[in-house]
């Protein structure tokens, strides 16, 4: 079975997806939809496919499923347009800033028996899933402490940041879902601690550049995340999990996994710049797994429920920074 796809966005996260669609033998990408033609256009070009607009990718019968990549105050109502249209749906983090959207959003998708796959694109990553085997296996016991660091290369534009839903819903949350991968057990309460250690425009648009957030779940399991806007020494991915019988851990990786040595001491080269190519091989086998939920041949995870967890643990973080204070997951869902 071929997935014949339709793209809706071909911004920076739009092009990421779209070379994963046309690398899978098992996808072919149709149309693409953008509210900028010339950025449709270059994908257009590239990967020879059609520009549509969304309405006619809605519509179409020779369309089975979409990815959306456009901002993320139109994800719900495009995620509930094309259930509604009998199209599978993979959709980029988060849903919507709101809970109460995104539950409204999920009531539709059941309603509708649809297929909803969020983009957490990092439980694809082949070193990541390879300490969650371990997990799974036994090796390292049971699972009592994950540290996660994910700090990016530089912060992005403050007319980004200011539209983003703040740092933990636009940062921090890909390090919730991973943080609940990891866990293997539900997250029950959040402390966050935030500051403006990058960038004084940031602080002033509202937002933190800066922050640490300690998850707890109900059995005391831990997972402490960190996060920065800035890494001089390129994107920093890491993480670790600490068990009752030893430990598992992933480290950073590079283009090139050398190490020169000489009269002044070992080198090794930089690491990826940024996600576009740090991640490449998780954003094929996460299009991967979602056309093998389309073929009906696995479910749809990482599903809306997640989404909303990682989204109801970023709104705790939040809580938590405002009011100083621990704060129950309860207290937000």
């Amino acid at each position: 079975m071929t997935v014949r796809f339709g793209l809706l966005g071909a911004g920076r996260i739009g092009k990421v997806h779209a070379k994963a669609v046309t690398g899978d033998a098992q996808a072919k990408l149709v149309a693409v939809a953008d509210a900028f033609p010339a950025a449709a256009d270059a994908i257009a070009a590239q990967y020879g496919c059609d520009v549509r607009t969304i309405e006619a990718i809605e519509t179409a019968k020779d369309i089975d499923a979409v990815v959306i990549c456009t901002p993320t105050d139109t994800h719900a109502d495009l995620i509930e347009r094309f259930v509604k249209a009998g199209k599978a749906v993979f959709c980029e983090k988060p849903i919507d800033l709101s809970l109460a959207r995104v539950k409204a959003c999920l009531d539709v998708v059941r309603a509708h028996k649809g297929t909803l796959m969020v983009g957490f694109n990092r439980r694809f990553d082949p070193h990541f899933k390879a300490v969650r085997a371990e997990i799974d296996k036994g090796t390292i016991g049971d699972v009592e402490m994950v540290v996660i660091t994910s700090r990016d290369p530089g912060a992005p534009p403050v007319d980004y940041i200011k539209r983003s839903g703040g740092i933990f819903r636009d940062m921090t949350i890909h390090d919730f879902d991973m943080a609940r991968f990891l866990l293997v057990e539900e997250v029950t309460e959040v402390v966050a601690t935030a500051a403006v250690l990058v960038d004084p425009a940031i602080g002033k648009a509202g937002d933190f550049d800066s922050v640490q957030v300690l998850l707890k779940t109900a059995s005391g399991k831990q997972a402490m995340i960190s996060n920065s806007r800035r890494a001089t020494y390129g994107y920093d991915q890491r993480i670790e999990v600490h068990g009752s019988e030893g430990l598992a851990s992933a480290e950073n990786q590079r283009p090139v996994s050398i190490e020169v040595a000489g009269a002044k001491g070992y080198t090794r080269p930089p690491l990826h710049d940024f996600f576009m190519t740090r991640y490449t091989d998780a954003y094929a086998a996460e299009i991967a797994a979602f056309i093998n939920a389309v073929a009906g041949k696995g479910k749809a995870e990482p599903s809306g429920e997640d989404g909303l967890i990682a989204l109801a643990l970023a709104d705790a973080a939040v809580k938590s920074v405002t009011e100083g204070r621990v704060v129950k997951v309860a207290e937000v869902m």
